[in-house]
């Protein structure tokens, strides 16, 4: 099997996380980092065995690497990526994808131009709890699901500068209700504002979908204790996602049953699934396009919260 050279741009607590999995992953090597702190990109590249720089340019114009994972700075994406995917390199972009609804659509088209791969971080489309749950409803074990209402809520991180806690947070659960309800958003409805941040740091997120269906996503960064669950509500029945313990319920009229889960780290599938995807030609579980709706959802929610209206997206 044919060994893919991965590397990461951006050594921040979660650019850390990739440069170790790429580094634990079987027929993958860690072939570089690079961050704006010397110490951090000499302190990574030290601890997992792999050349260190400062300037991302370094690996961007390396040959030998065929994919690279950005986990800078939102608001450097879509540079940094355009750039490295007209060098010819694969690309794994974190959420958001991009700072704007352009600089999304333009990175999608230069990796269609370059016929490169383009994955989007949303690491828990590989937790196994959600994956189990999304194949429960599809196959019908709630019947038609109608209603999804996800929690993300948390202290402060601290290190987000560049975006509220709309595209910080609730995305993720806006690229999986996407995903479960296999469907374009219809229309959003969002109450937002800021107590202790810069941008917005609490969410009330209303999606509606075709065919009655509808989606509520609660974030904030200012509960004291870290939630992350989903309950998705169908005709016959519902399935509670608790996606840190990666446990699920399913729950009916005559029984309640807990399916046993083998606890798996999801960004460690989602690199395996995206490093596979490169070295076997086929496309990423995860595209520029499910980013790119994700991230339209978000700009609908902000404008909903600035001016108190609905925004129809179809």
């Amino acid at each position: 099997m044919r060994t893919i050279n991965a590397a990461v741009i951006g050594c921040g607590s979660w650019g850390q996380n990739h440069a170790r999995v790429y580094h634990e992953l079987p027929d993958v090597e860690l072939a570089a980092v690079s961050d704006l702190d010397p110490q951090t990109a000499q302190h990574i590249g030290e601890l997992y065995g792999a050349p260190s720089y400062t300037d991302p340019q370094k690996i961007i114009e390396d040959p030998t690497i065929d994919l690279i994972s950005i986990c800078t700075p939102t608001i450097t994406h879509a540079e940094i990526a355009i750039t490295a995917i007209e060098a010819g390199k694969h690309v794994l972009v974190e959420k958001p994808m991009t700072n704007t609804i352009a600089e999304a659509n333009r990175l999608i088209e230069v990796a269609e131009r370059q016929k490169v791969k383009l994955a989007i971080g949303f690491v828990e489309r590989f937790n196994p709890a959600v994956q189990e749950a999304i194949k429960l409803t599809l196959n019908g074990n709630i019947g038609a699901p109608l209603l999804a209402h996800a929690s993300r809520v948390s202290r402060s991180p601290g290190r987000i500068g560049d975006v509220g806690v709309i595209k910080d947070l609730a995305i993720h659960d806006i690229d999986i209700i996407n995903h479960l309800f296999s469907d374009q958003a219809q229309s959003v409805y969002a109450v937002a504002g800021s107590i202790q941040h810069k941008f917005e740091d609490y969410a009330q997120i209303n999606i509606s979908y075709t065919n009655n269906r509808n989606a509520i996503v609660s974030t904030n960064w200012l509960t004291p204790r870290r939630i992350r669950n989903l309950t998705i509500t169908g005709t016959e029945g519902i399935i509670n996602v608790e996606y840190t313990s990666q446990q699920i319920t399913v729950e009916n009229n005559e029984k309640l049953t807990q399916p046993y889960l083998i606890y798996k780290e999801p960004l460690m599938l989602e690199l395996k699934s995206f490093t596979d995807a490169v070295r076997d030609d086929t496309r990423p579980n995860v595209t520029g396009e499910d980013g790119l709706r994700a991230l339209i959802i978000c700009e609908a929610a902000l404008q909903s919260a600035k001016t108190g209206k609905q925004v129809k997206l179809n």
